[in-house]
């Protein structure tokens, strides 16, 4: 799913100074309750695979297998072997649904990776403009993150700044920036939570397009609070040699996003070698004894049951390094 449909269904929430085409969940709110009645059996070409890395689906991925049920969707990923779970929309969801994806993501050794917060903001200026509203507002809504990531067991959240202010110069705007992301910084790192700002390729008028300048602004608020989420599709979009970008930026980035391009599908549906690129991150992990969640933030090239079946194929394919 895209990101509009998100902003379509978050009641007047905005995600954080982003642009409709820059933040669309990959899926709208899901309902209060499970929907009644016995799971839908397992496919029969399912089997338990042993990744080495945190690949995290979203909800309606595998929609077609599992059914509309969001916790029935879980268990899809967790028979399937992925150890890892993301959802845009999770702030916008049921507090009794987030508890219960929480407490059933914990009973199948599933991490939660990123929520996008949600802010009031300020429009398209996002935290550009430097308007005290908007660095109160945004560090509010830090707070309720925090809420949400308790009772998910979440440690990540996304955030853009918003778009440029053509009035002003870019060292201002990009000042103004980091002042506000400092606010929220410190209330995710008393929470031991942590921002993970993200630079998109959705449109040239976005602040935050590149990994060196998200570096620089990570660098600039000095906190465990706020790092890189490496969105790998918008990055390759945006200034290719993805190994070389991944290594500069490497002590600032905190998580990973996976889309093939063109056309934002699966490993193996585009240009990227996914799977070096996964054998070079892994190396480096273990080199540097870390650990991250790799959102699965794309589409499905084909439809149906059998679309699904490719996308889990393909992250087989690309995990066989």
């Amino acid at each position: 799913m895209n990101r509009r449909r998100f902003l379509e269904a978050a009641a007047g929430a905005l995600a954080v100074g982003a642009t409709q085409s820059a933040f669309a969940a990959q899926a709208p709110p899901a309902p209060a309750a499970a929907p009644a009645g016995p799971p839908p059996p397992r496919p029969a070409w399912m089997k338990k695979n042993a990744f080495k890395l945190k690949y995290a689906p979203h909800i309606g991925m595998f929609k077609e297998s599992a059914g509309s049920d969001p916790l029935e969707q879980l268990r899809f990923m967790a028979d399937n072997g992925f150890t890892a779970f993301e959802d845009n929309g999770m702030m916008g969801r049921p507090v009794e649904l987030q508890q219960r994806m929480g407490d059933l993501m914990a009973k199948l050794g599933i991490t939660m990776g990123v929520f996008v917060v949600q802010t009031g903001g300020n429009g398209n200026s996002g935290f550009t403009s430097g308007k005290p509203d908007d660095a109160a507002t945004f560090t509010k809504q830090c707070e309720a993150a925090v809420e949400v990531g308790k009772r998910v067991n979440a440690k990540w959240m996304t955030v853009v700044p918003g778009n440029f202010d053509r009035k002003l110069p870019l060292e201002t705007q990009t000042a103004h920036v980091i002042d506000t992301l400092r606010g929220g910084a410190d209330v995710l790192a008393k929470a031991n939570m942590t921002m993970v700002l993200e630079p998109l390729s959705d449109t040239p008028d976005l602040f935050l397009r590149f990994s060196a300048q998200t570096y620089m602004i990570c660098r600039a608020v000095n906190s465990p609070g706020c790092k890189i989420l490496f969105d790998m599709y918008h990055m390759t979009k945006n200034e290719g040699s993805m190994i070389p970008h991944i290594d500069l930026a490497w002590n600032e980035i905190g998580y990973f996003q996976i889309g093939d391009n063109p056309g934002r599908k699966e490993p193996g549906t585009g240009e990227v070698n996914y799977k070096n690129v996964f054998k070079h991150i892994h190396g480096k992990m273990q080199a540097d004894k870390r650990d991250f969640v790799f959102g699965m933030e794309h589409g499905n090239s084909l439809p149906g049951v059998e679309g699904e079946k490719a996308v889990i194929d393909a992250y087989v394919a690309a995990d066989a390094f």
